[in-house]
């Protein structure tokens, strides 16, 4: 039979009660920290690392919106592919923007399709539509064994061109 002793660590002074604890009880918390800390440690660079790819892709995209806005001026803007690309990779300082890809579409103003050719829309106008897409790589600082080692993301604008 084993015997456990008690140890009497002092007085309560709103009851007058004794507090009694038990000798296998001491450092437990420590050890419940020490069990925990990684898992929390963990979470915390987790979330980090998720907020780091968010802002990153925020970039992206806005860099994307960036060029369309600047191509959408007028119609020799549109045609100004250095000019998109250089006004998307200025959106984006913190990034190293991949590929911005500029294309251009007509559409006839009454809603019908066209080819950009003039003779496309009888009795209505043809509008051109922008489409810049940017693509960055994105290398987290935390590499985990299942997860790919780089991440590529995306970013696309549409806008009419103002005529």
């Amino acid at each position: 039979m084993r015997v456990k002793r008690v140890v009497i660590s002092g007085n309560h002074r709103s009851t007058g009660h004794t507090c009694v604890s038990n000798s296998y009880e001491r450092g437990g918390a420590l050890v419940e920290l020490a069990l925990t800390m990684p898992l929390m440690i963990l979470l915390l660079c987790g979330a980090a690392e998720l907020g780091m790819v968010t802002y990153a892709s925020i970039e992206v995209s806005n860099a994307a919106r960036a060029g369309v806005a600047y191509g959408a001026q007028n119609p020799n803007s549109a045609g100004d592919t250095t000019g998109i690309q250089t006004a998307a990779a200025a959106d984006a300082p913190d990034l190293t923007l991949g590929t911005t890809t500029v294309t251009t579409s007509c559409i006839c103003s009454n809603g019908s399709a066209s080819t950009c050719q003039p003779t496309d829309c009888s009795g209505s106008n043809i509008e051109t539509i922008l489409t810049v897409q940017t693509q960055a790589s994105f290398d987290p600082h935390v590499h985990l064994p299942a997860l790919p080692t780089t991440y590529t993301l995306h970013g696309q604008a549409v806008q009419k061109v103002l005529q």
